[in-house]
């Protein structure tokens, strides 16, 4: 039996806000040790990263998700009672009702609408001057997953509804105002998705057949009961909320062709390129830094002892950056995914395993598609300028996003 490396501060919440998505990699590194423990919120923490690491961190026998993510993050981010911090049949049951929602041909009708509300804006941005693609791209998301997901949602509600999403992506990490706005934005936003659903279980309110909508609002979990009003906001929210948080991969696509100028010509009509270059963005940018969960009974990996209830997290971004796993790391090549058959344990910036069965994102097919015809469209429907600004990424703070949000002018639609 070998020690786990152990961080010598007593405590290391502060270096944790601190270095952000950096966190884990930069400590394996100073160990030299895919694995070290610290204590984080002053609880003793084991953090992981690499592909065998991302193996057993999914491996359900022997870690639950119950009690893993702190309450701040229930209560802004994910919602308390969501798929997320279940465990065993429940999840499964859960998560297959998610998945449910995600068919490829429901994948390519969100895609449509994205690029039908795209291909909408560019006339008015042509005329509005410089715009922030992230509000705008934000706006675009929200309008097109609540009409594929069968939520109303009027064209005065667009951006009230759009910045609380945002800042209940804002928030987990944050103090002070920023945490409250995610907390008041989650309240709003499961009291209205609420009222659909009571509106659509009490006859008022229709919704397509397979919509999102209808299939959260019909779940029934075992013993049959249908969901409570605020669990099935949680859930109806789980499939909104993270499709608006795509905004971010796609300002991270438009900052890599702005720093990689000649990718735009190799992705304009070039699907298997174009597909190569939006899992290169997904690995090389800073999304969900890591996932938590808890050890279910004690056992051994790699000569390491872990302890029954242990937190664990796995560092999504320091996986996505091993470089082991991902030669020269930080340099961006999407080459790389040439020819890529895709690989649970390796690319894992929205979680790894199973889709179905594990804790996988659900939207991860989804968000791939809209990544693809977002970046069709930087490219292909319409050119721009990108005015001086700041673009740079502080991998400090979390989530991470350029200052500016990435502004555009001169925009003209390509006939």
């Amino acid at each position: 039996m070998s020690a786990i490396p152990t961080d010598p501060s007593p405590d290391s919440t502060l270096a944790f806000l601190r270095e952000g998505y950096r966190f884990i990699g930069d400590r394996c590194d100073q160990h030299g040790s895919d694995i070290f423990q610290t204590r984080l919120m002053l609880e003793p923490t084991i953090c992981l990263r690499g592909r065998p690491a991302a193996e057993l961190f999914y491996d359900a026998d022997r870690f639950v998700r119950h009690g893993a993510m702190p309450m701040r993050g229930q209560r802004t981010l994910t919602g308390i009672g969501g798929v997320q911090g279940l465990d065993d049949a429940a999840h499964r049951a859960r998560k297959a009702m998610l998945m449910s929602i995600m068919t490829p041909t429901a994948i390519r009708h969100l895609g449509q609408l994205f690029d039908d509300e795209w291909r909408a804006r560019v006339p008015v941005w042509a005329e509005s001057g410089p715009v922030v693609l992230y509000d705008e791209v934000g706006r675009i998301l929200a309008r097109a997953v609540c009409a594929w997901a069968g939520v109303p949602l009027a064209d005065r509600d667009v951006a009230p509804r759009t910045d609380d999403l945002h800042a209940m992506i804002d928030a987990p990490a944050a103090v002070g105002l920023r945490y409250w706005r995610g907390l008041v934005g989650r309240r709003r936003a499961e009291h209205w998705i609420g009222d659909l659903i009571e509106q659509f279980r009490r006859g008022t309110l229709a919704a397509p057949e397979g919509s999102a909508l209808r299939v959260v609002a019909e779940h029934r979990d075992a013993p049959g009961r249908l969901l409570p009003r605020r669990i099935a906001a949680v859930e109806l929210l789980n499939v909104i909320r993270p499709t608006v948080a795509v905004d971010r991969f796609v300002v991270f696509a438009a900052l890599a062709l702005h720093d990689h100028p000649g990718w735009r010509e190799r992705v304009r009509g070039d699907a298997p390129a174009t597909e190569s270059f939006v899992h290169e963005v997904r690995r090389h940018s800073p999304f969900f830094p890591m996932a938590a969960a808890r050890v279910r009974r004690p056992f051994e990996w790699q000569g390491h002892h872990f302890p029954q209830g242990r937190r664990v997290l796995l560092g999504l971004y320091a996986t996505n950056h091993h470089p082991r796993l991902w030669p020269e790391p930080e340099r961006f090549r999407p080459e790389r995914f040439t020819g890529w058959r895709g690989d649970p344990f390796s690319l894992i910036p929205q979680g790894g395993g199973n889709h179905f069965t594990g804790h996988r994102c659900a939207g991860e097919w989804l968000t791939i598609e809209l990544m693809k015809r977002a970046v069709t469209n930087l490219t292909g429907t319409m050119s721009y300028r990108v005015p001086p600004q700041d673009l740079s990424v502080d991998l400090g703070r979390l989530p991470a996003l350029p200052p500016s949000g990435f502004v555009i002018d001169g925009v003209r639609r390509i006939e």
